[in-house]
């Protein structure tokens, strides 16, 4: 066999190899993410509340959903709880990595305090909170008074977008704590020959050299505060007071579930889907300018 044979015999083989052992990640996507799509466009299109046969009626769901209030509302109120919670996580993360990068005493400990809420079961987590600030609860025994955090529409989606933001402090202190410590020494200390103050160094020098962290924890915030479905709806069921916390996810949930039907609830997952695909696609854009990757 000549010497290019035996090369492209090699390559095959190489191939083959890589493709083998990509095939169970690649059969993950398929199954649970491909194949859930391409069912969700199909049963837009149609009636089913899972026990009667599919019956398809056209464009007559997403009609529905342009027309529908409710889904307007929903979609309005969970485009205000990300514009609360993934700030507040974002600013309260990036400080917490500040001071713990520093090693003080005691850093280990709040690291691992940090973390916990972010590993803990939502629904567990939002019974907690539930209890400590619902009606007559321990934020109401404290104040001595009727607090009214999610009885009032008007303090129940502030609430729950602390609460939620809570959960993820930790998570986003992480990946900026990993974010500081990959910073080169040798440009804060060149800074601080030169006479920069620590404020100055941060603003100028850390904080520029964080933006790929900054991107990703903004994007995957967004996500996250988008789909938050358990945490809200267990902390303040059926939409709150008013409909003021009645999220897009726990509509996608009332609509499939309680209602039983599957093709609204389809149509809404998909707008969701459209909508967080052209949110981080305009984040991609607006940090592909201004992400500096050189440490």
């Amino acid at each position: 066999m000549s010497t290019a044979g035996r090369t492209r015999g090699v390559a095959v083989r190489e191939a083959l190899t890589a493709y083998g052992l990509l095939a169970p990640a690649l059969l993950g996507v398929l199954a649970f993410l491909v194949v859930p799509i391409i069912m969700l466009v199909v049963l837009s299109f149609a009636q089913w509340d899972v026990l009667s046969p599919v019956e398809f009626v056209g464009l007559r769901n997403w009609e529905w959903a342009l027309q529908s209030g409710t889904m307007w509302h929903s979609f309005g109120v969970t485009a205000l709880f990300v514009a609360l919670v993934v700030p507040v996580q974002i600013a309260a993360g990036l400080l917490l990595a500040v001071l713990l990068v520093r090693n003080l005493p005691g850093s280990a400990v709040l690291r691992t305090v940090l973390v916990l809420p972010w590993v803990s079961a939502p629904v567990v987590l939002g019974i907690v909170w539930r209890w400590l600030l619902e009606y007559g609860g321990v934020a109401d025994t404290l104040a001595g008074t009727h607090l009214g955090l999610l009885s009032d529409e008007r303090l129940a989606l502030p609430t729950v977008a602390f609460v939620q933001a809570w959960t993820q402090i930790g998570y986003v202190s992480l990946f900026f704590m990993s974010g500081l410590t990959n910073i080169p020494n040798e440009i804060v200390e060149a800074a601080r020959i030169d006479g920069a103050t620590e404020g100055r160094i941060f603003w100028r020098i850390k904080l520029p050299l964080l933006t790929p962290t900054t991107f990703f924890v903004l994007v995957t915030g967004v996500i996250a505060a988008f789909q938050t479905f358990d945490l809200v709806y267990t902390l303040s069921p059926a939409g709150g007071p008013s409909g003021s916390t009645d999220l897009i996810a726990a509509r996608i949930y009332q609509q499939a579930v309680p209602l039983s039907n599957i093709g609204q609830a389809s149509v809404l997952a998909l707008i969701l889907f459209a909508l967080l695909v052209v949110v981080t696609l305009v984040q991609n854009a607006y940090f592909s300018r201004r992400a500096n990757y050189d440490r």
